[in-house]
């Protein structure tokens, strides 16, 4: 399939076959010089005790892992517990404060460990972050094609699709559908799946995407903020399996709140892109005088 681009917006992405989709990059995307060379796999749960030792034990086969953080976000099972017997390190929130409180937590504590196994004066080497939902179990192995793109430089953000999952399940679209609109007005990506967790994102494209935006609201931000800082996004295939939200009364509220959070998140950005044009209008015009 020829690329093509969408003339709607400045940062219009550029597409090119169903396997991979990219936003334009500018002079600040990484080069393979300045690519991160390991890889940390952080993955979010809470309440996933009967899938997370699975999920750990699959993670650690992707090569070029050597760390694999899970943060215990409240769970009232033995998520942790599980996870630390796997393999993985563990930080526990007492209580749940979110995934994207989750994310940072693991992100923060990666971070520390770079800058404490790094010399006195030296410029600690920084890890791709590789996020990883906790029920994918024995198919977390596949996230491994994120990283590449990553390591290689050629990327400071990959985000998976993930194919039609086995089991029946899911919702009506209004919450992708929220966050393919707000993503492409506000950023001019297009995204096929924008709710997927399983991202893999260079310290750079991390950093552009502080702060997180509240609970569900995170992937939609990160994309819109990533994209609009001028790095690379890509969107590449991976066979992942997770369990699929249902259709009960638990589940509609699960959808609700995702619903009110990416909302929140696109508002936010909106008026901050109104705010920026506002201020770039007032600079024109004093530079006119």
């Amino acid at each position: 399939m020829p690329e093509k681009s969408n003339p709607a917006h400045p940062n219009a992405s550029t597409q090119g076959s169903s396997a991979s989709k990219s936003a334009p990059t500018s002079a600040t995307a990484q080069s393979s010089a300045t690519a991160p060379r390991a890889i940390a796999a952080i993955i979010p749960a809470m309440n996933e005790a009967d899938r997370i030792a699975a999920t750990v034990r699959s993670t650690k086969q992707i090569p070029g892992v050597d760390i694999i953080m899970v943060v215990d976000d409240g769970s009232a099972d033995d998520t942790g517990v599980r996870a630390r017997r796997a393999g993985a390190e563990v930080v526990t929130h007492r209580k749940n404060k979110g995934k994207a409180a989750a994310m940072m937590t693991g992100a923060f504590a990666i971070r520390n460990r770079e800058i404490s196994d790094s010399d006195p004066g030296q410029h600690p080497d920084h890890r791709a972050l590789l996020f990883i939902d906790g029920d994918l179990e024995d198919s977390a192995l596949n996230t491994a094609p994120l990283a590449e793109p990553v390591l290689a430089g050629e990327a400071d953000m990959t985000i998976a699709i993930l194919p039609a999952q086995k089991r029946k399940g899911g919702g009506f679209g209004f919450v992708v559908g929220l966050a393919k609109k707000g993503i492409a007005e506000l950023s001019g990506f297009e995204a096929t799946q924008p709710l997927s967790g399983m991202r893999c994102l260079s310290r750079e494209a991390f950093d552009a995407a502080l702060p997180f935006a509240a609970g569900w609201g995170v992937e939609a931000a990160m994309t819109i903020d990533v994209v609009n800082a001028g790095l690379r996004v890509e969107e590449v295939e991976c066979d992942l399996h997770h369990r699929v939200t249902g259709k009960d009364l638990k589940a509609q509220m699960h959808r609700a709140a995702q619903y009110r959070d990416v909302a929140r998140a696109i508002v936010v950005r909106r008026l901050r892109a109104k705010k920026q044009r506002a201020q770039l209008a007032r600079a024109e015009k004093e530079v006119s005088k």
